[in-house]
């Protein structure tokens, strides 16, 4: 694979303080708002926005973790033992705005899963969704109301977002996948 980057460290860090004010804006608030990240990635990004929004909030809103391994639409593709990563959502979810958090937007699947999972936990008010990429290519009719950074890509790229909890270190990079059989 041979690849470009597109988000700096720097530029993580001013997606994830931008789409922290729209969040409180879009709610006019932080009275029961709760940012739940989809595993795996988009837990330490839930985890950044709630720190800065308790930099300008002087409040603290409760983060939670979704695994949605099992609402998946191609669970049998995953073999039979799909590495389950857990969910945690600390707070009833029943009548407060969700803001599910995730790393890359491309076809919907992955969000559709997430409000499947949701539903176990009760009934919120309103669901919202914050990402770092949106790449496009919905298969789903799923927008994204809060976008780090709309990135146009084709079908034969791959956004790979790594992040310092998980990775290391905070870095965004547009990769062209390899044909197969191309010999590379």
């Amino acid at each position: 694979m041979s690849g470009r980057r597109i988000m700096t460290s720097d530029d993580v860090r001013r997606a994830v303080v931008r789409i922290s004010h729209e969040i409180v804006e879009k709610h006019s608030g932080t009275a029961d708002l709760v940012l739940i990240g989809i595993q795996r990635r988009g837990v330490p990004i839930a985890r950044r926005l709630a720190d800065a929004i308790a930099e300008f909030e002087a409040e603290r809103l409760p983060v939670g973790a979704l695994d949605i391994t099992f609402y998946r639409d191609d669970l049998a593709r995953l073999g039979e033992s799909p590495v389950v990563k857990g969910t945690d959502v600390p707070v009833e979810i029943e009548g407060r705005t969700v803001v599910l958090v995730d790393d890359v937007l491309y076809t919907g699947r992955t969000v559709r899963a997430a409000m499947d999972a949701l539903r176990e936990f009760g009934r919120p008010r309103a669901v919202r969704l914050a990402v770092l990429v949106d790449r496009g290519h919905r298969e789903l009719p799923i927008r994204a109301d809060h976008v780090g950074k709309n990135v146009p890509t084709s079908r034969d790229e791959v956004v790979r977002v790594r992040l310092r909890e998980v990775d290391g270190e905070d870095a965004v990079d547009l990769e062209q996948v390899a044909p197969v059989g191309s010999g590379r």
